[in-house]
Protein backbone atom coordinates (compact mmCIF):
# COMPACT_ATOMS: atom_id res chain seq x y z
CA UNK A 1 0.00 0.00 0.00
CA UNK A 2 1.12 3.56 -0.67
CA UNK A 3 1.28 6.55 1.58
CA UNK A 4 -2.07 7.95 0.39
CA UNK A 5 -4.05 9.90 3.00
CA UNK A 6 -7.63 10.98 2.43
CA UNK A 7 -9.58 14.13 3.20
CA UNK A 8 -13.11 15.42 2.52
CA UNK A 9 -11.95 18.24 0.25
CA UNK A 10 -13.09 17.94 -3.39
CA UNK A 11 -10.73 16.19 -5.76
CA UNK A 12 -11.62 18.80 -8.37
CA UNK A 13 -12.26 22.27 -6.96
CA UNK A 14 -13.34 23.60 -10.38
CA UNK A 15 -16.20 21.10 -10.62
CA UNK A 16 -17.22 21.92 -7.06
CA UNK A 17 -17.12 25.65 -7.78
CA UNK A 18 -19.34 25.23 -10.82
CA UNK A 19 -21.85 23.16 -8.87
CA UNK A 20 -21.83 25.65 -6.01
CA UNK A 21 -22.61 28.43 -8.48
CA UNK A 22 -25.49 26.33 -9.79
CA UNK A 23 -26.79 25.89 -6.24
CA UNK A 24 -26.75 29.66 -5.70
CA UNK A 25 -28.56 30.24 -8.99
CA UNK A 26 -31.17 27.65 -8.04
CA UNK A 27 -31.54 29.18 -4.57
CA UNK A 28 -32.19 32.61 -6.05
CA UNK A 29 -34.77 31.09 -8.38
CA UNK A 30 -36.35 29.21 -5.47
CA UNK A 31 -36.84 32.46 -3.54
CA UNK A 32 -37.59 34.87 -6.37
CA UNK A 33 -40.32 32.58 -7.72
CA UNK A 34 -41.74 31.51 -4.36
CA UNK A 35 -45.11 33.19 -4.97
CA UNK A 36 -45.67 31.03 -8.05
CA UNK A 37 -45.49 27.76 -6.11
CA UNK A 38 -47.75 25.92 -3.72
CA UNK A 39 -47.12 26.85 -0.11
CA UNK A 40 -47.04 23.16 0.86
CA UNK A 41 -47.85 19.87 -0.81
CA UNK A 42 -48.09 16.29 0.32
CA UNK A 43 -45.17 14.00 -0.49
CA UNK A 44 -45.91 11.05 -2.81
CA UNK A 45 -44.91 7.55 -1.76
CA UNK A 46 -41.94 7.65 -4.11
CA UNK A 47 -40.40 10.49 -2.11
CA UNK A 48 -41.16 8.84 1.24
CA UNK A 49 -39.55 5.65 -0.01
CA UNK A 50 -36.51 7.58 -1.23
CA UNK A 51 -35.85 8.74 2.34
CA UNK A 52 -36.02 5.16 3.63
CA UNK A 53 -33.02 3.98 1.64
CA UNK A 54 -30.10 2.46 3.60
CA UNK A 55 -26.95 4.35 4.52
CA UNK A 56 -24.69 5.03 1.49
CA UNK A 57 -21.52 3.00 1.99
CA UNK A 58 -19.83 4.06 -1.25
CA UNK A 59 -19.44 7.55 -2.78
CA UNK A 60 -21.72 9.27 -5.27
CA UNK A 61 -20.91 12.30 -7.41
CA UNK A 62 -21.97 15.51 -5.68
CA UNK A 63 -24.01 16.61 -8.68
CA UNK A 64 -26.07 13.42 -8.33
CA UNK A 65 -26.57 14.05 -4.60
CA UNK A 66 -27.73 17.56 -5.37
CA UNK A 67 -30.09 16.29 -8.08
CA UNK A 68 -31.70 14.06 -5.46
CA UNK A 69 -32.27 17.10 -3.26
CA UNK A 70 -33.77 19.18 -6.04
CA UNK A 71 -36.23 16.39 -6.76
CA UNK A 72 -37.06 15.27 -3.22
CA UNK A 73 -36.50 18.21 -0.85
CA UNK A 74 -37.37 21.57 -2.40
CA UNK A 75 -40.88 20.68 -3.62
CA UNK A 76 -41.84 19.29 -0.19
CA UNK A 77 -40.56 21.84 2.30
CA UNK A 78 -42.63 23.30 5.15
CA UNK A 79 -43.28 26.39 3.07
CA UNK A 80 -42.77 29.02 5.74
CA UNK A 81 -40.78 31.15 3.29
CA UNK A 82 -43.95 31.52 1.19
CA UNK A 83 -45.95 34.79 1.47
CA UNK A 84 -49.13 32.85 2.36
CA UNK A 85 -47.64 30.82 5.19
CA UNK A 86 -49.25 31.96 8.47
CA UNK A 87 -49.29 28.74 10.48
CA UNK A 88 -48.15 28.59 14.09
CA UNK A 89 -45.45 31.29 14.40
CA UNK A 90 -42.48 30.69 12.16
CA UNK A 91 -40.81 33.65 10.50
CA UNK A 92 -40.01 33.54 6.80
CA UNK A 93 -36.20 33.64 6.62
CA UNK A 94 -34.25 35.88 4.26
CA UNK A 95 -31.65 35.38 1.55
CA UNK A 96 -28.88 37.36 3.23
CA UNK A 97 -29.32 35.27 6.36
CA UNK A 98 -29.00 32.12 4.27
CA UNK A 99 -25.74 33.44 2.84
CA UNK A 100 -24.64 34.14 6.41
CA UNK A 101 -25.30 30.53 7.35
CA UNK A 102 -23.23 29.38 4.38
CA UNK A 103 -20.31 31.64 5.31
CA UNK A 104 -20.60 30.56 8.95
CA UNK A 105 -20.36 26.92 7.88
CA UNK A 106 -17.35 27.66 5.71
CA UNK A 107 -15.69 29.52 8.57
CA UNK A 108 -16.46 26.47 10.69
CA UNK A 109 -15.88 28.12 14.10
CA UNK A 110 -17.22 26.51 17.26
CA UNK A 111 -18.69 29.37 19.29
CA UNK A 112 -18.24 27.66 22.64
CA UNK A 113 -15.48 30.16 23.14
CA UNK A 114 -12.27 31.39 21.67
CA UNK A 115 -10.27 34.47 20.78
CA UNK A 116 -11.80 34.75 17.30
CA UNK A 117 -13.63 37.22 15.09
CA UNK A 118 -16.63 34.88 15.11
CA UNK A 119 -16.84 35.21 18.91
CA UNK A 120 -16.63 38.99 18.56
CA UNK A 121 -19.59 38.93 16.14
CA UNK A 122 -21.54 36.72 18.55
CA UNK A 123 -20.88 39.18 21.38
CA UNK A 124 -21.74 42.14 19.19
CA UNK A 125 -25.14 40.73 18.21
CA UNK A 126 -25.97 40.18 21.88
CA UNK A 127 -24.81 43.74 22.62
CA UNK A 128 -27.09 45.05 19.86
CA UNK A 129 -30.04 43.20 21.38
CA UNK A 130 -29.25 44.64 24.82
CA UNK A 131 -29.24 48.11 23.28
CA UNK A 132 -32.51 47.53 21.41
CA UNK A 133 -34.26 46.18 24.51
CA UNK A 134 -33.10 49.04 26.74
CA UNK A 135 -30.77 46.87 28.84
CA UNK A 136 -27.57 48.30 30.35
CA UNK A 137 -24.21 47.71 28.69
CA UNK A 138 -23.00 45.54 31.56
CA UNK A 139 -25.95 43.15 31.24
CA UNK A 140 -25.40 39.64 29.93
CA UNK A 141 -26.87 37.48 27.23
CA UNK A 142 -26.34 34.53 24.95
CA UNK A 143 -27.63 33.25 21.64
CA UNK A 144 -29.61 30.01 21.75
CA UNK A 145 -31.34 27.62 19.38
CA UNK A 146 -34.67 29.35 19.88
CA UNK A 147 -37.21 30.63 22.36
CA UNK A 148 -37.64 27.41 24.29
CA UNK A 149 -33.95 27.25 25.16
CA UNK A 150 -33.79 31.00 25.78
CA UNK A 151 -36.60 30.74 28.32
CA UNK A 152 -35.03 27.69 29.94
CA UNK A 153 -31.71 29.50 30.38
CA UNK A 154 -33.49 32.44 32.01
CA UNK A 155 -35.55 30.25 34.34
CA UNK A 156 -32.41 28.44 35.47
CA UNK A 157 -30.74 31.74 36.36
CA UNK A 158 -33.89 32.91 38.17
CA UNK A 159 -34.18 29.63 40.09
CA UNK A 160 -30.54 29.68 41.19
CA UNK A 161 -30.83 33.32 42.26
CA UNK A 162 -33.90 32.72 44.46
CA UNK A 163 -33.29 29.17 45.67
CA UNK A 164 -31.97 30.23 49.08
CA UNK A 165 -29.13 27.74 48.76
CA UNK A 166 -26.29 26.92 46.37
CA UNK A 167 -28.55 24.84 44.18
CA UNK A 168 -25.70 23.81 41.89
CA UNK A 169 -24.05 22.08 44.85
CA UNK A 170 -27.10 20.97 46.84
CA UNK A 171 -29.74 20.42 44.18
CA UNK A 172 -33.40 21.36 44.50
CA UNK A 173 -33.86 19.01 47.46
CA UNK A 174 -31.58 21.28 49.44
CA UNK A 175 -33.83 24.32 49.03
CA UNK A 176 -35.44 25.53 52.27
CA UNK A 177 -38.74 26.32 50.49
CA UNK A 178 -40.37 25.20 47.29
CA UNK A 179 -40.40 27.90 44.62
CA UNK A 180 -43.37 29.07 42.62
CA UNK A 181 -43.37 30.59 39.13
CA UNK A 182 -46.35 32.51 37.72
CA UNK A 183 -47.64 33.19 34.23
CA UNK A 184 -50.93 33.72 32.45
CA UNK A 185 -52.96 30.72 31.32
CA UNK A 186 -51.89 31.64 27.77
CA UNK A 187 -48.20 30.99 28.46
CA UNK A 188 -46.17 28.95 25.98
CA UNK A 189 -45.78 25.28 26.89
CA UNK A 190 -41.97 25.55 26.90
CA UNK A 191 -42.10 27.05 30.40
CA UNK A 192 -43.77 24.03 31.95
CA UNK A 193 -41.38 21.78 30.05
CA UNK A 194 -38.42 23.79 31.37
CA UNK A 195 -39.59 23.62 34.98
CA UNK A 196 -40.22 19.89 34.68
CA UNK A 197 -36.73 19.42 33.25
CA UNK A 198 -35.27 21.51 36.07
CA UNK A 199 -36.86 19.11 38.57
CA UNK A 200 -39.57 21.38 39.94
CA UNK A 201 -42.54 19.72 38.27
CA UNK A 202 -45.54 21.17 36.51
CA UNK A 203 -47.14 22.23 39.79
CA UNK A 204 -44.40 24.79 40.34
CA UNK A 205 -46.00 26.89 37.58
CA UNK A 206 -49.21 28.72 38.49
CA UNK A 207 -51.15 29.74 35.41
CA UNK A 208 -53.11 32.86 36.34
CA UNK A 209 -56.45 33.45 34.66
CA UNK A 210 -56.45 35.84 31.70
CA UNK A 211 -58.99 38.54 30.84
CA UNK A 212 -61.17 38.98 27.77
CA UNK A 213 -58.10 40.13 25.81
CA UNK A 214 -56.14 37.06 26.97
CA UNK A 215 -53.85 39.12 29.24
CA UNK A 216 -52.84 38.01 32.71
CA UNK A 217 -55.24 39.37 35.34
CA UNK A 218 -53.08 41.46 37.67
CA UNK A 219 -55.35 41.16 40.78
CA UNK A 220 -55.45 37.38 40.29
CA UNK A 221 -51.64 37.33 40.12
CA UNK A 222 -51.36 39.28 43.37
CA UNK A 223 -53.84 36.94 45.06
CA UNK A 224 -51.92 33.86 43.91
CA UNK A 225 -48.65 35.27 45.26
CA UNK A 226 -50.21 36.09 48.63
CA UNK A 227 -51.83 32.66 48.90
CA UNK A 228 -48.54 30.88 48.23
CA UNK A 229 -46.66 32.95 50.79
CA UNK A 230 -49.26 31.98 53.37
CA UNK A 231 -48.60 28.32 52.57
CA UNK A 232 -44.84 28.62 53.04
CA UNK A 233 -44.17 28.53 49.29
CA UNK A 234 -41.68 31.11 48.01
CA UNK A 235 -42.91 33.21 45.05
CA UNK A 236 -39.85 33.32 42.81
CA UNK A 237 -40.60 34.60 39.33
CA UNK A 238 -43.35 36.05 37.17
CA UNK A 239 -43.20 35.11 33.49
CA UNK A 240 -44.94 37.89 31.59
CA UNK A 241 -45.71 37.21 27.96
CA UNK A 242 -45.12 39.88 25.34
CA UNK A 243 -47.21 38.33 22.59
CA UNK A 244 -48.97 35.08 23.42
CA UNK A 245 -48.82 32.27 20.91
CA UNK A 246 -52.58 31.83 20.72
CA UNK A 247 -53.65 35.40 20.04
CA UNK A 248 -50.67 37.77 20.38
CA UNK A 249 -51.93 39.14 23.71
CA UNK A 250 -49.62 41.44 25.64
CA UNK A 251 -49.41 41.16 29.42
CA UNK A 252 -49.16 44.44 31.36
CA UNK A 253 -45.38 44.48 31.65
CA UNK A 254 -45.13 47.63 33.74
CA UNK A 255 -47.66 46.33 36.28
CA UNK A 256 -45.86 42.97 36.56
CA UNK A 257 -42.53 44.78 36.96
CA UNK A 258 -43.92 46.73 39.91
CA UNK A 259 -45.28 43.58 41.58
CA UNK A 260 -41.93 41.84 41.19
CA UNK A 261 -40.08 44.85 42.60
CA UNK A 262 -42.41 45.00 45.58
CA UNK A 263 -42.35 41.25 46.23
CA UNK A 264 -38.63 40.72 45.64
CA UNK A 265 -39.30 38.43 42.69
CA UNK A 266 -37.61 37.83 39.35
CA UNK A 267 -39.34 39.53 36.41
CA UNK A 268 -38.92 37.50 33.23
CA UNK A 269 -40.46 38.43 29.88
CA UNK A 270 -41.12 35.81 27.26
CA UNK A 271 -40.74 38.16 24.31
CA UNK A 272 -40.24 35.51 21.65
CA UNK A 273 -43.15 36.92 19.67
CA UNK A 274 -43.39 40.54 20.72
CA UNK A 275 -40.12 41.83 22.15
CA UNK A 276 -38.98 43.27 18.83
CA UNK A 277 -42.05 45.51 18.84
CA UNK A 278 -39.60 47.96 20.40
CA UNK A 279 -38.33 48.47 16.85
CA UNK A 280 -41.79 49.24 15.39
CA UNK A 281 -42.60 52.98 15.26
CA UNK A 282 -46.40 52.62 15.39
CA UNK A 283 -46.57 49.79 17.92
CA UNK A 284 -43.55 50.00 20.22
CA UNK A 285 -45.75 51.29 23.05
CA UNK A 286 -47.24 47.78 23.31
CA UNK A 287 -44.10 46.59 25.10
CA UNK A 288 -43.64 49.52 27.44
CA UNK A 289 -42.04 48.11 30.59
CA UNK A 290 -40.00 45.41 28.89
CA UNK A 291 -36.87 47.44 29.66
CA UNK A 292 -37.59 46.80 33.38
CA UNK A 293 -37.27 43.02 33.03
CA UNK A 294 -34.56 41.06 34.80
CA UNK A 295 -34.41 38.69 31.83
CA UNK A 296 -35.93 38.55 28.36
CA UNK A 297 -36.25 35.73 25.83
CA UNK A 298 -36.09 36.78 22.17
CA UNK A 299 -36.57 34.93 18.89
CA UNK A 300 -34.70 36.52 15.94
CA UNK A 301 -36.00 33.74 13.68
CA UNK A 302 -39.50 35.18 14.09
CA UNK A 303 -39.85 38.93 13.49
CA UNK A 304 -36.23 39.43 12.46
CA UNK A 305 -36.71 36.63 9.91
CA UNK A 306 -33.35 34.99 10.57
CA UNK A 307 -33.09 31.48 9.15
CA UNK A 308 -33.60 28.80 11.78
CA UNK A 309 -32.20 28.47 14.40
CA UNK A 310 -31.78 31.79 16.18
CA UNK A 311 -32.85 32.59 19.74
CA UNK A 312 -31.44 34.86 22.43
CA UNK A 313 -31.77 35.45 26.16
CA UNK A 314 -30.74 38.63 27.95
CA UNK A 315 -30.01 38.70 31.69
CA UNK A 316 -29.61 41.97 33.57
CA UNK A 317 -27.26 40.51 36.21
CA UNK A 318 -24.23 39.22 34.32
CA UNK A 319 -22.64 37.64 37.40
CA UNK A 320 -25.73 35.57 38.22
CA UNK A 321 -25.91 34.47 34.60
CA UNK A 322 -22.25 33.43 34.63
CA UNK A 323 -22.50 31.72 38.03
CA UNK A 324 -25.40 29.57 36.82
CA UNK A 325 -23.51 27.92 33.97
CA UNK A 326 -19.75 28.44 34.31
CA UNK A 327 -17.83 25.17 34.43
CA UNK A 328 -14.45 24.14 33.06
CA UNK A 329 -12.72 20.80 32.96
CA UNK A 330 -8.97 20.41 32.94
CA UNK A 331 -9.18 20.33 29.16
CA UNK A 332 -10.64 23.88 29.01
CA UNK A 333 -8.34 26.10 31.05
CA UNK A 334 -8.83 29.78 30.25
CA UNK A 335 -5.63 31.62 29.39
CA UNK A 336 -4.66 35.28 29.25
CA UNK A 337 -3.24 34.79 25.75
CA UNK A 338 -3.72 32.53 22.78
CA UNK A 339 -6.80 31.03 21.19
CA UNK A 340 -8.69 30.29 24.41
CA UNK A 341 -8.24 33.75 25.93
CA UNK A 342 -11.15 36.06 26.67
CA UNK A 343 -14.84 35.51 27.39
CA UNK A 344 -15.89 31.88 27.12
CA UNK A 345 -19.36 31.89 25.54
CA UNK A 346 -20.30 28.42 26.77
CA UNK A 347 -20.23 29.79 30.33
CA UNK A 348 -23.64 31.34 29.70
CA UNK A 349 -25.74 28.38 28.55
CA UNK A 350 -25.93 24.58 28.47
CA UNK A 351 -24.09 24.06 25.21
CA UNK A 352 -20.33 23.76 24.79
CA UNK A 353 -20.61 23.11 21.07
CA UNK A 354 -22.27 26.22 19.65
CA UNK A 355 -22.80 27.02 16.00
CA UNK A 356 -22.07 30.43 14.50
CA UNK A 357 -25.72 31.61 14.70
CA UNK A 358 -24.78 35.24 15.04
CA UNK A 359 -23.51 35.79 11.51
CA UNK A 360 -26.86 35.49 9.72
CA UNK A 361 -28.39 37.96 12.19
CA UNK A 362 -25.40 40.31 11.96
CA UNK A 363 -25.43 40.40 8.16
CA UNK A 364 -29.20 40.93 7.88
CA UNK A 365 -29.24 43.75 10.42
CA UNK A 366 -26.29 45.50 8.77
CA UNK A 367 -27.73 45.15 5.27
CA UNK A 368 -31.28 46.28 6.07
CA UNK A 369 -30.91 48.41 9.19
CA UNK A 370 -32.93 48.01 12.36
CA UNK A 371 -35.51 50.58 11.24
CA UNK A 372 -36.63 48.51 8.26
CA UNK A 373 -37.36 45.52 10.48
CA UNK A 374 -39.49 47.83 12.63
CA UNK A 375 -41.47 48.97 9.60
CA UNK A 376 -42.03 45.34 8.55
CA UNK A 377 -43.42 44.56 12.01
CA UNK A 378 -45.85 47.48 11.73
CA UNK A 379 -46.76 46.25 8.25
CA UNK A 380 -47.68 42.78 9.52
CA UNK A 381 -49.82 44.25 12.30
CA UNK A 382 -51.64 46.46 9.80
CA UNK A 383 -52.22 43.40 7.58
CA UNK A 384 -53.77 41.56 10.53
CA UNK A 385 -56.13 44.48 11.09
CA UNK A 386 -57.06 44.37 7.42
CA UNK A 387 -57.87 40.65 7.68
CA UNK A 388 -59.90 41.40 10.81
CA UNK A 389 -61.93 43.94 8.84
CA UNK A 390 -62.58 41.41 6.06
CA UNK A 391 -63.72 38.80 8.58
CA UNK A 392 -65.94 41.22 10.50
CA UNK A 393 -67.60 42.39 7.28
CA UNK A 394 -68.75 38.88 6.29
CA UNK A 395 -71.70 37.38 8.18
CA UNK A 396 -70.56 33.86 7.34
CA UNK A 397 -67.46 34.35 9.51
CA UNK A 398 -66.97 34.90 13.24
CA UNK A 399 -64.03 36.63 14.90
CA UNK A 400 -63.16 34.49 17.94
CA UNK A 401 -60.63 36.74 19.72
CA UNK A 402 -59.67 40.42 19.69
CA UNK A 403 -56.91 41.26 17.23
CA UNK A 404 -54.42 43.09 19.43
CA UNK A 405 -51.29 42.26 17.46
CA UNK A 406 -50.72 40.22 14.30
CA UNK A 407 -52.74 37.06 14.96
CA UNK A 408 -56.31 36.67 13.69
CA UNK A 409 -58.46 33.88 15.14
CA UNK A 410 -61.74 33.33 13.31
CA UNK A 411 -64.01 30.59 12.05
CA UNK A 412 -66.56 29.83 9.38
CA UNK A 413 -70.06 29.66 10.95
CA UNK A 414 -72.73 30.80 8.47
CA UNK A 415 -75.42 30.46 11.12
CA UNK A 416 -74.34 27.03 12.40
CA UNK A 417 -74.60 26.85 16.21
CA UNK A 418 -73.49 23.29 16.96
CA UNK A 419 -69.91 23.42 18.28
CA UNK A 420 -69.03 19.89 17.25
CA UNK A 421 -70.16 20.56 13.71
CA UNK A 422 -68.25 23.86 13.64
CA UNK A 423 -65.08 22.10 14.79
CA UNK A 424 -65.53 19.49 12.08
CA UNK A 425 -66.11 22.09 9.36
CA UNK A 426 -63.28 24.42 10.32
CA UNK A 427 -60.81 21.59 10.78
CA UNK A 428 -61.67 20.39 7.29
CA UNK A 429 -61.35 23.93 5.93
CA UNK A 430 -57.87 24.22 7.42
CA UNK A 431 -56.76 20.88 6.00
CA UNK A 432 -58.18 21.55 2.54
CA UNK A 433 -56.59 25.00 2.41
CA UNK A 434 -53.24 23.47 3.32
CA UNK A 435 -53.63 20.62 0.86
CA UNK A 436 -54.63 23.02 -1.92
CA UNK A 437 -51.25 24.73 -1.56
CA UNK A 438 -52.93 28.14 -1.53
CA UNK A 439 -52.10 29.01 2.09
CA UNK A 440 -51.14 27.54 5.45
CA UNK A 441 -53.18 28.62 8.46
CA UNK A 442 -53.17 26.64 11.70
CA UNK A 443 -55.91 26.16 14.30
CA UNK A 444 -56.47 26.60 18.00
CA UNK A 445 -59.27 26.54 20.59
CA UNK A 446 -60.24 29.64 22.59
CA UNK A 447 -62.92 29.55 25.30
CA UNK A 448 -64.19 26.28 23.90
CA UNK A 449 -64.40 27.60 20.35
CA UNK A 450 -62.27 25.82 17.78
CA UNK A 451 -61.08 28.23 15.08
CA UNK A 452 -58.64 29.00 12.31
CA UNK A 453 -55.54 30.93 13.35
CA UNK A 454 -53.58 33.22 11.03
CA UNK A 455 -50.26 34.50 12.44
CA UNK A 456 -48.87 37.12 10.06
CA UNK A 457 -45.15 37.45 10.72
CA UNK A 458 -44.04 37.21 7.12
CA UNK A 459 -42.15 39.94 5.28
CA UNK A 460 -43.41 38.66 1.91
CA UNK A 461 -47.15 38.81 2.68
CA UNK A 462 -49.34 41.28 0.78
CA UNK A 463 -53.00 42.20 1.22
CA UNK A 464 -53.91 40.32 -1.96
CA UNK A 465 -52.68 37.13 -0.29
CA UNK A 466 -55.14 37.61 2.57
CA UNK A 467 -57.99 38.25 0.12
CA UNK A 468 -57.21 35.08 -1.83
CA UNK A 469 -57.03 33.06 1.38
CA UNK A 470 -60.37 34.31 2.69
CA UNK A 471 -62.09 33.66 -0.66
CA UNK A 472 -60.77 30.09 -0.47
CA UNK A 473 -62.05 29.63 3.10
CA UNK A 474 -65.52 30.82 2.12
CA UNK A 475 -65.64 28.59 -0.95
CA UNK A 476 -64.59 25.48 0.98
CA UNK A 477 -66.99 26.32 3.80
CA UNK A 478 -69.89 26.56 1.39
CA UNK A 479 -68.93 23.24 -0.20
CA UNK A 480 -68.94 21.53 3.21
CA UNK A 481 -72.42 22.62 4.27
Amino acid sequence: MGNFEESLDPEDWTLSRNLAHQMVDDAIGHLSQVRDRHVWQEMPDTVRNFFKSPAPMTPQPLDAVYADLRENLFPYSMGNIHPRFWGWYMGSSNFTGALGDFIAAVDGSNLGGGNTAAAMIDNQVVDWFKELMGFPEDASGTLTSGGSMANMVALNVARNALAGVDVRAEGILGMPQPLRFYSSDQVHSCHQKALETMGHGAKSLTEVASDDHNRMRIPALENAIAADRAKGIKPACVIATAGTTNTGAMDDLAAVAEICRREGMWFHVDGCIGAFLRLAPANKHLVDGIELAVSIALDPHKWLHSPFEAGCVLVRDAKRHFDTFEMHGDYLQIQERGLIAGKFLADYSFELSRGFKALKIWMSLKENGVEKFGRLIDQNIEQARYLQQLVSADQRLELVAPVDLNIVCFRYTNGIADEDRLREINTEIMLRVQESGIAVPSDTTLDGKHCLRVAINNHRTQRQDLELFLDTVLQIGADLE
